[in-house]
């Protein structure tokens, strides 16, 4: 069965702008703009797998705060103590509320894990131009992009919960600079996602890569 042709192979490109496919010519040392929006044309992101490799790394470093320390303070009858993700996840599951305790596990460890394994699987197969289930990995590339939307669950709950509990009026809770690291978690994993160009999965099959 004949193989449709790639874009290289018919001198065009998608602007990523726009996604304007125009005639392009790869000219070494100068930008060709797009004729629609101007925004300058090129096959692959420039550097955009070392920049995602960056990215990822240091979601990874911002993860270990995020973990280690305090994400909320909470303060009854005078008594405060602090708790981190996976102890606030506790507390709310001895105390019966299953479904916080929920979403705060899967979006705060499960998916942030996740999202790492797999842009670091995305990322290493395309550097070595792999032809490894390449319609597979373009899914997960998908389902990392969709996931980066609800990514912030886990700051919504304990903003949610800290003002549900200041309107009783019996219990003050307020957030810790471990939320704040989370946050940066998720906001570097997003533009990992963003610099990697899903374009590089299929490689592979252009350049006649690793099977």
């Amino acid at each position: 069965m004949n193989k449709p042709p790639f874009a290289s192979d018919l001198s065009v490109v998608g602007c990523h702008t726009c996604g304007l496919v125009c005639e392009h010519q790869d000219t070494p040392g100068r930008a060709v703009p797009c004729p629609r929006c101007g925004s300058p044309l090129h096959h692959r992101r420039p550097n955009g797998i070392a920049r995602a490799w960056a990215l990822l790394l240091t979601a990874v470093i911002c993860y270990i705060p995020a973990n280690v320390l305090p994400v909320m303070h909470t303060s009854l009858l005078g008594r405060g103590s602090s708790s981190t993700i996976m102890e606030g996840a506790v507390e709310f599951w001895t105390s019966g509320s299953y479904g916080i305790a929920l979403v705060i596990f899967i979006a705060s460890v499960a998916v942030p894990c996740a999202k790492f394994l797999i842009l670091a699987l995305l990322l290493a197969t395309s550097q070595r131009r792999s032809r490894w289930a390449t319609r597979e990995r373009a899914k997960l590339y998908r389902m990392v992009e969709f996931v980066g939307y609800w990514s912030m669950l886990d700051v919504l709950v304990v903003a949610v919960v800290a003002a549900l509990v200041q309107f009783q009026g019996l219990t003050d809770i307020s957030p810790r600079i471990g939320i704040l690291f989370f946050g940066m978690v998720v906001i570097f994993t997003m533009l990992a996602a963003m610099s990697f160009d899903p374009r590089h999965i299929w490689d592979g099959e252009i350049n006649g890569g690793d099977a």
